[in-house]
Order: C-alpha cells, then structure tokens, then sequence
C-alpha cells in the first residue's frame, strides 16, 4: 500500500510561489521558500501541462526554455488544473482551500462539481448561486494580499476566465484582463508590469495542455504546441522592461494512458458495488461510500498493483492533501482514494465519455505528473 512519494509538500510545490514572489517584494508576512532575490517586479506565467520531465525529453521542440535557469518543482496533490491553481492562487495545500480534485462530492449541494467549470458534475448547470466561490474558498489570495500591500497586481488570462467560479473563488484580487490570443497576451503583460512603482503579473497558457489530452504528450501536434509557447517566452523575456523577473511553471505534467492498463468502472463487475458517488478522475479517483471496508477490499482485488488504493485516513496519514488538512472539507476527500500507478487509468466509459477517450491524463503521483518547471528569466 506505499505510495510513490510519502511527503508531497516536503518539498516546495506551487503553493510556495506565490508567497515567496510577495516576499520578495517585500510584503510582510510572506514565506519566500523558494529563496526568491529581491525584485520590484514579477511576470508568472503558468503553462498548463507543461511538465519538467516532459520539457526536458523533448528540448530539441523548445530550445530557449530547456538552456534557461531552472529547476523541478512539485505541483501538489492531486495534480490537476484546478487543484494546482487554487494552490498557486491562495498559497495553500489542496487540503486547505478545499478543492481537493478534478471534481470532488461537495456537501453543501450533496452532489459531486466539476471544480473547472463551477458546475454539476457532467452537466452544464452552473453552482455559482448555490456555491459562491468566495465562500466556497474563504481564505485571501495571493492577489488580495498583494494588492493589500500596496502591490500593482494584474491577471491576464484568457477572456472566458472572467467571472468563473474558479475565477473568483482562487485569483481574486488583481486587475483582470482579458485576452484572445498570444499577441495580446504578451503586449497586455508588458503594458501591466509597467503600471506601478512594485508590480505582479500572473499570466496563462492552456493549449500544451489541451493538444496533450486529445494527441497524447509527446505526439506532434503536442510538440508542434511546444514549440510555439517555447517562441513565446522568448518574446516576452525579450519584450519586457528592464528589471523584470519572468518566472515560468505548469500547473501538472502528463502521462499517455493509452499505454496503461484502463480499468473501467461502468463495466467492471463488482466494481461500483455499494459506491454512492465516484469522482475525481481517471489518474485520481475518490470512491464515496457508506461500506468502506467491503469497497476498498474490491478495489484493491480489481486495480492489485495498478493504483494505490487507501481510505481518506490513509490520504491524509501519507500528507497528501497537506499535513494539517482542514476537518471541515475532509468530505471533499473521497472515503477511499485511488491514484494510478505507471500509466494506469479509471476510467468510465458511459458516464464520461469524452474523457475516457483522451490519451493524455494527469493527477497521480508519478514524476511525469508531479514535477513540474521554475524557470527563472531576467
């Protein structure tokens, strides 16, 4: 029943970031882990997908971003997008900002949200009335507490973003800006690091991420993908002013589950015997149940050396949602977890159609998942 890592946060991860750029320039209060210089201003660029494992096995497709200075880093737990973002954007590990998976069972509306889109899980009805975010998510975000301070703090990502669930509950607090495409990407982050005496850009890329689930990590139109972003950076870097610092991360890597054992659930027999509601995703799957015992004795049978299977109690004894997860949230956390191993999948062939499909998955503990890049510019 080991996991691969025991202590995801033994090391830094994104919720380290964030706090260790206000540090450095100078809020008070702020934790600078990552032993951050002193600078008055700060460009973050999240590339979603991008992982440093998978970065470096493919420099011949991004050749300024694999010759800069830089270094792995661990993303959190699970390793998804929304998870990572709410880590970077609040500075806390997923057991305390409460987004604790791809979707998680929220007691509130006693039915499982998809944490990305703010909605039912598979449907498109939107929770904002019934889950506020800014409820959902109480604590300060890094962007709160540094315009608090006196900082300029700009977000600009993509226009869709603006009034998301996950908008509000996790990068509240900056200056928003919409964009459409690169070219306005990087001419509204030069235009807003340049906007006061002490500032902090956050910034976003989601297309690695995107052609990585439908082609597969490494497949062509992935490399193709980054590629582009590679030329990006070296725009921006070129582009803004002197002084600058542009540092550059990923939310998670990625591993090609096509390549791995693919249990499915819909069509497993046994397998969603006495299971109330299955969440997560196929790399990380929270099982809710009422006989954890009888649950977790079949899952462990059926998945034997293909996942790691524990109960939350086990979860949270091996830190994987934090070393002092919040009791209040603990039901966001699944009865029984299940994280993949190798390149192993969950999977739901009628319930999650789409998704079942997709070549790329994340949010297991594997290296390609975990580590993800600082690379620091300027």
């Amino acid at each position: 029943m080991s996991l691969p890592l025991r202590d995801v946060y033994a090391e830094p991860t994104l919720a380290d970031l964030m706090p260790s750029v206000l540090s450095s320039a100078g809020v008070a209060g702020e934790t600078n882990r990552l032993d951050l210089t002193p600078v008055d201003h700060t460009v973050v660029l999240l590339v979603d997908g991008m992982g440093w494992e998978l970065l470096q096995r493919n420099a011949k497709a991004a050749p300024y971003l694999t010759q800069v200075p830089g270094r792995p880093m661990r993303a959190g737990f699970p390793t998804t997008t929304a998870v990572s973002l709410a880590s970077l954007g609040t500075g806390l590990p997923s057991g305390l900002h409460g987004i604790t998976g791809y979707q998680s069972y929220v007691d509130e509306i006693e039915a499982p949200v998809n944490w990305l889109r703010w909605t039912l899980a598979g449907t498109a009805i939107d929770q904002r009335d019934d889950l506020v975010p800014e409820t959902v998510q109480p604590h300060p975000t890094v962007f709160e507490r540094g315009r608090e301070a006196g900082l300029t703090v700009t977000t600009v990502v993509p226009n869709a973003f603006e009034g998301s669930g996950l908008t509000r509950a996790v990068l509240r607090g900056g200056n928003f800006v919409g964009v459409s495409a690169y070219g306005d990407l990087l001419a509204q982050v030069v235009a807003a690091v340049s906007a006061g005496d002490r500032s902090l850009v956050y910034c976003y890329i989601g297309e690695v991420d995107t052609l990585g689930h439908v082609y597969g990590p490494e497949s062509a139109a992935w490399l193709a993908q980054l590629t582009v972003v590679d030329r990006f950076v070296e725009q921006l870097a070129d582009a803004l002013p002197t002084g600058t610092r542009l540092l550059v991360t990923a939310d998670h890597g990625m591993v090609d589950a096509s390549r791995g054992r693919r249990i499915d659930f819909d069509h497993t027999p046994g397998l969603g015997e006495d299971v109330t509601v299955i969440a997560g995703e196929p790399r990380c799957r929270h099982i809710y149940t009422y006989h954890v015992d009888r649950v977790l004795e079949r899952w462990r049978n059926e998945l034997g050396d293909h996942a790691w299977v524990g109960t939350r109690d086990d979860a949270f004894a091996a830190c994987l949602f934090g070393s002092d997860p919040d009791p209040a949230l603990a039901k966001r956390i699944g009865d029984i977890v299940a994280v993949g191993r190798g390149e192993s999948t969950v999977i739901r062939s009628d319930g999650e159609q789409v998704m079942s499909n997709l070549p790329g998955q994340h949010g297991a503990l594997t290296d390609e998942e975990l580590l993800v890049p600082l690379l620091r510019i300027g």
